[in-house]
């Protein structure tokens, strides 16, 4: 009986003893995070005034002149940040979400120093449901830089989506249902389908899938998209401008950590109609001749793309660090597009970046990138510099359990 009551009494300690220290154990559960960022960028050629203060290579003129005279000075504070993180206890896990938005205005909002929603999201367990990077990109690539765009070869595209991960962590495998019909700009899909009097048709979502597998070397990760794209001739007439396709995509990345200081970013991505997701791509459906049918002499189809990014990022000292790398993305175009359509673009910068106290920082750097057109033997090239300061703020809030 002696023994019996000291096991009672043992096992009792114990409970009390792990409930004491739960509740005593402090839990974060909410955070409020972002940045404050100003850009003074130079110019030295010119670009869509829409983007003045990012490097697409999409965006640079096709025609001389198109955007004026080279050779302006801009202001910006649009990479300036705010979000907030909550971490919520129920009893099949932890639910976790985010809110998240910066002032670069896009859409109907281009040009603009406006709210743009990043992130909407909550996940919890295997699951996962909002606003969030798409599971074809690899947002980990993103260099050290000032620049907001990024490298124009990589994918990078947030979408809503619903997404399933059935393995959790450094390795792990994603799959998701993500909507279909919007485009790289956030704006309407249909007109990233070059045929007129038509009217974009998505049916069904979006398929994307990816496997990271991570070690002490950094990461490998291959990602893929299968998509189906319909559009409707909506005008009367004897021409039948309808039609459908199959997009796809394979999105192979890696960081590669060779030594502590030096981390590389590299990537290649290749496919076809899936320009929306890249992030400088242009329109995913060209036109084809096909004039040997009068009632259809035009037909669209899917616009190969490839693109591909290498960068270096170093950290010199705890005050001093650079990130410097070249990017590349074009597309095969049809034969039935204008010869001014885009058809390549180089992106290339290098940096330095100065940490004067924690998280404070104030960086130059030089910007240069590439447009070449279809067929009208138009090339054209940019030179920005910027000058950046950035403060970060991370405020936690905790709790017991």
């Amino acid at each position: 009986m002696i023994k019996i009551r000291f096991l009672v009494a043992a096992i009792f300690m114990i409970i009390a003893s792990t409930i004491w220290a739960q509740e005593g154990e402090p839990k974060k559960n909410f955070e409020i995070y972002g940045l404050v960022m100003t850009d003074v960028i130079y110019n030295f050629n010119q670009t869509h005034p829409d983007y003045f203060d990012v490097v697409r290579p999409s965006q640079l003129p096709s025609y001389k002149g198109e955007y004026g005279s080279d050779g302006n000075t801009f202001f910006s504070v649009r990479q300036s940040t705010f979000g907030v993180k909550s971490y919520t206890p129920t009893r099949l896990g932890e639910l976790k979400t985010i809110f998240e938005f910066d002032l670069f205005g896009l859409g109907k909002n281009a040009g603009q120093t406006m709210l743009h929603f990043r992130k909407a999201w909550a996940e919890m367990g295997h699951l996962g449901v909002g606003l969030f990077w798409s599971v074809f990109c690899d947002f980990d690539l993103f260099p050290n830089s000032l620049e907001y765009w990024g490298p124009n070869g990589m994918a990078l595209f947030p979408n809503i989506q619903v997404r399933w991960m059935p393995i959790l962590g450094p390795t792990h495998l994603y799959f998701a249902l993500e909507r279909p019909g919007a485009s790289t700009d956030q704006g309407v899909y249909a007109d990233r389908i070059e045929l007129e009097d038509v009217k974009a048709r998505f049916p069904v979502p979006d398929l994307t899938g990816e496997y990271r597998y991570s070690g002490n070397f950094g990461y490998v990760e291959l990602a893929g998209l299968l998509r189906y794209i319909s559009w409707e001739d909506i005008k009367d007439d004897s021409l039948d401008l309808s039609g459908e396709v199959l997009g796809w995509g394979l999105n192979l990345s890696s960081r590669v950590n060779f030594t502590r200081a030096l981390a590389g970013h590299f990537c290649v991505v290749f496919g076809k109609g899936v320009e929306n997701y890249m992030n400088d791509g242009p329109i995913d459906i060209g036109i084809e001749n096909n004039f040997d049918n009068p009632q259809r002499p035009v037909v669209g189809v899917t616009l190969p793309v490839l693109g591909y990014m290498a960068f270096l990022d170093v950290q010199w000292s705890e005050k001093f660090s650079s990130s410097a790398g070249y990017s590349f993305s074009g597309i095969t175009n049809s034969d039935g597009q204008d010869p001014s359509a885009f058809k390549s673009g180089k992106y290339a910068l290098a940096n330095l970046l100065y940490y004067p106290v924690k998280n404070v920082m104030a960086g130059v750097e030089i910007q240069y990138a590439t447009r070449e057109n279809y067929s009208d033997g138009w090339s054209t090239d940019m030179l920005k510099i910027q000058v950046s300061f950035r403060y970060k703020f991370l405020q936690e809030f905790y709790s017991k359990k």
